[in-house]
Formats: C-alpha cells, sequence, structure tokens
C-alpha cells in the first residue's frame, strides 16, 4: 500500500491547477471520478488555450468547467501516460513549489504543469473535515473532500493512521496504482447498501474494487465483493482471474469458501465414482447423436488431464477404463454366439436387427475405448485382452461384413497404436494379434475403405507393415508371404504392405550378402 503522510503544508502549493468536478452516479450505481483519457482531454485544452494567451498561465477557477464526471462503464480505456522521467521530474518541480511560495510571480511565469488534478467531495462538502490527495503512477492527482468519522468506521488502514497522526486535516497517498478505483472505493464507504451497488457491474471491475477494499481494511466492501463474484457467472478468463484474487484473501477470514467451491470440491480423493458412472452412462447410451458428441467430448477431456492426471488418480482412471473393457467383450462374445447359433438364423428380421445394432454399438464401445487407452499410453493391457479373444476371432467370419466390420476397426486400432509407439506390447503379443486378427482384418477391409468414413487406409497399412517388421525375421518372412498370396489374389480389397516387404527384402537378401562381403577382407588378412 502507498505510503499515507500529511500534507498540510504543501497541499495548497500543490493546488494551483485543481479542477473542481462534481460527484457522480454511473448506471452501475458506482460514484466515481473523470477516467484517464478525459482528464488528458481537459489538460490538452488547458495547454491551447494557454499558448493563445501568449503562454501566460489562466487564474486557477472554483467554477467546473466540467458539468458531470464522465460514465465509466467499460474496462477499455485509452491510456496515454508520460514517462516515468517525466513524472519525477514533474513531482520534483511541484515540491520545490513548497519553498518558492514567497515569491509568487516567479511561479506565474513557469510553464503549466503536466501533472493533472480534480477534486472530488462525497457527503455534505460543508461539513468535510479531511483532506485525501491520490498521486497516481500516470500523472494523475485527486483531492478528496471526505469526513474522518466516515473513514475511521470503514476503513482499519485509515482508522490506524488518524488514530497515530491525529489531529490532522489532509493527508497524502503517494504512487497509487488505481486512482478511479480507488476513489470509487471511497464513495461506497459512505453507501449504506454496497452490495446493491455492485449489480450490474463487470467481473474484472469489481475484482480491482476487491484489490483496494482488501488494501484500505474496508471489510464491508470485500464481502459484498465476495457475495457478487459468488453469484455471477464467470466467463472465459475470468475464472483464473477470480481464483487467484480470491485465493489471496484466504488469510483474511474473509469466509472466501462459498466462492471457491464453485471449482474446487472438499473431497480428499479423485472422484472415481463419478467418472465409472459417466463412462458408463456413455457406453450404455443409445441416440446416435448425443452418444457421438459426448464420447468425443470425454475423450478430449481426458486427453487434456493425462499429463495432470498421476499416481493414484491415474491408476483409478485405468481400473475404471479396463473394467469397462472387460464388460464390453463378453458382452461381446455372448451377442457373437447367439448371431452365429444356428436357430438364430429362422428368425425374423425384428429380432435380428436388434442383435446386430447392439453388436456395432459394444464394438463401438470397445474402439473408444481403445482410443481412450492409446491416448494416456496405457493400452498394452489391451492389447493383451484383444490378442487372447480367440473364440471371438474364430465367430468373425460367421457374421455379415456389415454387423462386423467395427471389430476389424478395433484391430486396425491397435496396429496403429504400436506402429506409433503409442503402446509397447511384448513379442509374444504382437505375434498373437497378427496371428489372429490380421486375416479378420483382411477379409473386411474392402468395406472399411468403402463403408467407414473414419477408416485412414494409409496410416492403417503403415501400423500393421511397421507392426510386422517388429518380430523376428523368420516371422515377418511367415506373415509376409502369406499375405503376398492373398494381394496377388485380390489386390486393393486388402492391405497394402509393399512398404513393408521391402524391409523385409533388404533384410533378407541384400543386407547378408553386404555382411559377408565385409567379412571377407578380415578373414584374408587373417
Amino acid at each position: 500500500m502507498a505510503e499515507l503522510k500529511p500534507a498540510t503544508a504543501s497541499l495548497d502549493a500543490r493546488t494551483t491547477k485543481i479542477r473542481n468536478v462534481p460527484i457522480a452516479v454511473t448506471p452501475e450505481g458506482f460514484w466515481c471520478c473523470p477516467s484517464q483519457a478525459v482528464l488528458q482531454k481537459t489538460a490538452k485544452n488547458q495547454n491551447q488555450q494557454a499558448k493563445t494567451k501568449g503562454g501566460a498561465s489562466p487564474p486557477a477557477s472554483k467554477a467546473s468547467s466540467i458539468q458531470r464526471a464522465p460514465t465509466i462503464s467499460s474496462e477499455r480505456r485509452t491510456h496515454s501516460t508520460p514517462t516515468r522521467s517525466k513524472i519525477n521530474s514533474e513531482e520534483q518541480r511541484c515540491l520545490s513549489g513548497e519553498n518558492a511560495a514567497a515569491n509568487p510571480p516567479k511561479a506565474v511565469n513557469e510553464r503549466p504543469q503536466k501533472q493533472h488534478k480534480v477534486s472530488v467531495g462525497f457527503g455534505q462538502l460543508e461539513m468535510s473535515d479531511l483532506k485525501v490527495v491520490l498521486y497516481g503512477k500516470d500523472g494523475v492527482a485527486v483531492k478528496m473532500s471526505v469526513h474522518k468519522n466516515i473513514l475511521a468506521e470503514n476503513s482499519t488502514f485509515f482508522a490506524d493512521k488518524l488514530s497515530r497522526q491525529s489531529p490532522v486535516s489532509s493527508v497524502e497517498v503517494t504512487d497509487c496504482d488505481d486512482v478511479e478505483i480507488y476513489v470509487e472505493t471511497v464513495g461506497l464507504m459512505y453507501c449504506s447498501d454496497v452490495k446493491q451497488r455492485l449489480i450490474k457491474q463487470t467481473v474484472p471491475r469489481v475484482l480491482r474494487i476487491l484489490k483496494v477494499a482488501e488494501l484500505l481494511g474496508f471489510r464491508a466492501c470485500v464481502i459484498s465483493c465476495l457475495y457478487y463474484l459468488e453469484a455471477v457467472p464467470w466467463v472465459g478468463e475470468e475464472e483464473e482471474n477470480v481464483v487467484s484474487s480470491i485465493r489471496n484473501l484466504q488469510s483474511e477470514n474473509y469466509g472466501v469458501s462459498p466462492v471457491l467451491k464453485r471449482v474446487a470440491s472438499d473431497l480428499t480423493t479423485p472422484p472415481n465414482d463419478t467418472f465409472s458412472h459417466i463412462i458408463e452412462l456413455v457406453l450404455r447410451s443409445n441416440e446416435d447423436r448425443g452418444r457421438r458428441e459426448m464420447k468425443s467430448l470425454v475423450q478430449k477431456l481426458l486427453k487434456e488431464n493425462s499429463t495432470t492426471c498421476t499416481g493414484e488418480s491415474s491408476d483409478l482412471c485405468a481400473e475404471t477404463l479396463y473394467r469397462s473393457c472387460q464388460n464390453c467383450l463378453e458382452s461381446l462374445l455372448t451377442l457373437f454366439q447367439q448371431a452365429t447359433d444356428s436357430d438364430f438364423a429362422e428368425q425374423s428380421l425384428n429380432i435380428k436387427e436388434p442383435v446386430f445394432r447392439q453388436i456395432a454399438l459394444e464394438a463401438d464401445n470397445l474402439l473408444w475405448l481403445a482410443e481412450i487407452l492409446a491416448d494416456r499410453n496405457a493400452a498394452d493391457d489391451f492389447a493383451v485382452m484383444w490378442a487372447s479373444q480367440r473364440d471371438l476371432a474364430g465367430l468373425h467370419s460367421k457374421l455379415p461384413v456389415k454387423s462386423r466390420h467395427l471389430v476389424s476397426c478395433v484391430t486396425a486400432r491397435l496396429f496403429v497404436a504400436i506402429g506409433k509407439g503409442e503402446m509397447l506390447p511384448s513379442k509374444d503379443t504382437r505375434r498373437l494379434l497378427l496371428d489372429i486378427w490380421l486375416q479378420p482384418l483382411m477379409d473386411d477391409y474392402n468395406w472399411l475403405q468403402h463403408g467407414c468414413r473414419s477408416f485412414d487406409r494409409k496410416v492403417v497399412e503403415e501400423g500393421i507393415g511397421r507392426t510386422i517388421l517388429t518380430l523376428p525375421l523368420e516371422d515377418q518372412q511367415t506373415i509376409l508371404l502369406s499375405w503376398l498370396g492373398k494381394f496377388l489374389k485380390v489386390g486393393d480389397s486388402c492391405p497394402n504392405l509393399q512398404k513393408a516387404f521391402e524391409v523385409w527384402w533388404r533384410r533378407t537378401f541384400i543386407r547378408p550378402y553386404a555382411d559377408q562381403q565385409g567379412n571377407r577382407p578380415q578373414s584374408g588378412r587373417s
């Protein structure tokens, strides 16, 4: 807080340019003084008038040339402040005016001072018994005609200063950061209902008032600001600013917990039950649009939290996701068995359609869970679970491709994750994935290309190829030769693994020959 000190001697020497400004009430209900832009416009007009009169300073006038203080309804203002060096020099000239008071003609002939001053009064001006002068860092000085009893009753800061320096008729506050809000806060001490004055104000402006009120020890104003912040919506960056400002008041026992409850829970452990409930609601939804949009939203939020969610909370999240995966796999296997039963083929379409619909939903659920786990780099165990579904893969070919193709999308997503290094399953798991699920994927490949909008052929083929190339050379040969036979029969209806085939070829035929050529000179020298 800027230092408060008596100014009985220097006040008169500094008031040659003070302009009286009447008290005004903005549409938001605040007492206010002119904004910085108006002050500089007034000073500019003064300088122009002084030049037209030959450079002589105009006589001081007690009449106000500003008929009403401007309305301050926006946080955006034009600041055109002088440099710090100029401010310091002007302050030195103001201080030197105290020593030069005995020589008025010399003071009149000096250039007009650049420090702009205004005067504001509160309450019954004729009964004012205290002058408070605020000197802002932007070159603005404001003289307030106030009442000691009002300030001492509402502000612990003023009460302390006045009790130690009494009797005193005027005080100064130097280096005031926010003169405008300071004046408004003092004006609020004269209001019977501070909370009512804050209605329709903006959040940034109330935060400024809160800061000054805390510095002045104006408890009623601080509590009213907190009441306002607890009730009003926060938009965009306002939330961070409010939380930051409120947390600075924690030690003052102002009762800030109702405000912070909006962003912080009293629970000390992560709300895992709530998270499980959300996942379950999304997985069980049958409405296409709501299901699609909430899946996208939850996945985005989990991706944002993946870098900050660590330790126990991360383990609980993974546990919930894997429990959901297991439930979906069990349900999917049951549905596959029902759909491939001999009696099911004789059922009517009204009975078959719900089953096929549920198969598609469960496969889509597994694909979504696999995406989330891959984004969190926690899909290794899911790869093990998927590679162990031999019964499910065996029933795959017995279902219509229209109903089963999303199952192959799960396989494709795992190959992409392995190819990108998003998961690191063991060699046995990688080989098992290829042995069990590569053939069903190739059987559905033509449908995936033309009937699945989210399917990216190049990315999937690159993932499959890279997964194959992580295996021992003998396993690479077995899988790629099997692929070659199918590719030569159906062409684009199966994955194009020519890049992986090319790498395997070089490893098998070119590199061993080069190694043998390099070893011959060594054997000759030996």
